[in-house]
């Protein structure tokens, strides 16, 4: 029976920190637990206060913790696509002459290579993208092992991410006691969670990322990542009239968006649907009126996007793909007709974590899975004596209470006490 294979991944987002626990049984792959913690430390992408993020990823850390019985020792961890660079390198290795057989060390040396490249002083590799093994004047993207070759050429994509935020990032993560098992684009753990390499043979895909200060627009195409852009726009834009008219917190306007009213102005009803008290007066909103605040906020937001993709769109056959929390906006649904192009939302099916929030942090645990097999890295997110003793701690605990069921022990001992 193989082992239980723990990780952990996190993502620091513009307003909290998201921790997923996740393991690999065999064949299936189940989620432990999901964590959030609310943080103010993280504007435009950019760390703007350490300390409050460190605190974000401790919080997280001790409730998961405290939650499965065992420590958690490192993660996971997401960066923001900004001031992303794609370097293609191709290289080559030659097998061992007595054989000529391609094995695993020698797609280790040339990959070696490849990441040795260093374009620009500014940036910092996170990525090894697509990888294309060329054997025998044949290309194939499966690792050639025990192929037979004079010569091993591989197509390597590397992306590169800004190298202050790569540090800051990885900065928080450190002081709060965690060791980093590896690191990975949002936009590539996403596009790895919702398949979209695969959709890329024949067409574009702009994957839009919304998130509450931001809109990140990656352009994925032939199997591969080829651009991204971060737009300061999110759906807390949406927001900002609404709040400033009626002093509500930002949590209380993402509920209001989340499930209670339309974008669609036509539909729109004067049924109230929320009330609260400021300075002990009773106030009150309609769904007209949040849906005549926010409306024409959505509707500036989709033209940027429109302008934006505007290039890519007039080129060729294009798709969108939405994801992030936004997508948590049910109303959404009313207005994205408006995008230049068809669209698609994804919202991740994996029990325990159904959330469109949760896309970039389940993307990571496949993008880890794919660099196992060449980095031949056996690490976990977690000891495996601590998990074993955890479980066994709970089995018999479950056993004890079978052993008697917990009515029968209860009548056992109040007629005992009655005596």
């Amino acid at each position: 029976m193989e082992k239980k294979e723990i990780f952990a991944s996190i993502e620091i987002a513009d307003h909290e920190v998201r921790l997923v626990v996740g393991e690999f049984y065999e064949t299936r792959f189940n989620i432990l637990r999901v964590e959030k913690a609310a943080v103010t430390g993280v504007i435009d992408k950019r760390i703007s206060d350490e300390q409050n993020v460190v605190n974000g990823i401790i919080k997280t850390l001790h409730q998961a913790q405290e939650a499965l019985g065992y420590r958690i020792e490192r993660v996971l961890l997401a960066l923001p696509s900004v001031n992303v660079q794609r370097h293609n390198r191709r290289v080559h290795v030659i097998p061992q002459e007595s054989s000529k057989r391609i094995r695993l060390s020698d797609v280790q040396k040339a990959l070696n290579e490849a990441v040795s490249y260093k374009p620009d002083e500014q940036v910092e590799l996170v990525n090894v993208g697509c990888i294309k093994y060329i054997v025998n004047g044949i290309t194939s993207r499966k690792i050639p092992i025990d192929e037979v070759c004079d010569i091993l050429l591989m197509d390597v994509d590397l992306l590169y991410a800004d190298k202050d935020i790569v540090y800051s990032y990885a900065r928080c993560v450190e002081r709060a006691g965690l060791e980093i098992l590896d690191v990975c684009l949002d936009s590539y753990a996403s596009a790895q969670e919702a398949a979209v390499f695969e959709q890329t043979v024949d067409k574009y895909v702009v994957l839009v990322d919304i998130s509450r200060q931001s809109t990140t627009l990656s352009l994925f195409t032939h199997g591969k990542l080829a651009n991204c852009e971060v737009l300061l726009t999110g759906y807390g834009s949406w927001m900002e009239r609404l709040l400033e008219q009626t002093n509500l917190s930002e949590h209380v306007g993402f509920r209001l968006l989340q499930n209670t009213c339309t974008f669609n102005e036509t539909y729109a009803q004067n049924s109230v649907i929320y009330v609260w008290a400021e300075n002990g007066v009773q106030r009150q909103l309609t769904e007209r009126n949040v849906c005549e605040m926010i409306a024409p906020m959505v509707r500036n937001w989709l033209n940027t996007v429109n302008e934006a993709c505007a290039p890519i769109i007039e080129n060729g056959d294009v798709q969108y793909l939405l994801s992030g929390e936004g997508c948590e906006i049910q109303a959404i649904k009313d207005v994205l007709d408006g995008l230049n192009a068809p669209w698609n939302i994804y919202v991740p099916q994996t029990i325990g974590a159904r959330d469109c929030s949760l896309t970039v942090c389940l993307g990571m645990f496949y993008s880890w899975k794919e660099q196992q097999k060449i980095r031949a890295d056996e690490r976990v997110s977690c000891a495996q004596q601590d998990v074993v003793a955890s479980v066994g701690s709970v089995s018999r605990r479950m056993k004890s209470n079978d052993d008697e069921g917990g009515f029968t022990k209860k009548l056992k001992s109040i007629l005992l006490n009655d005596k």
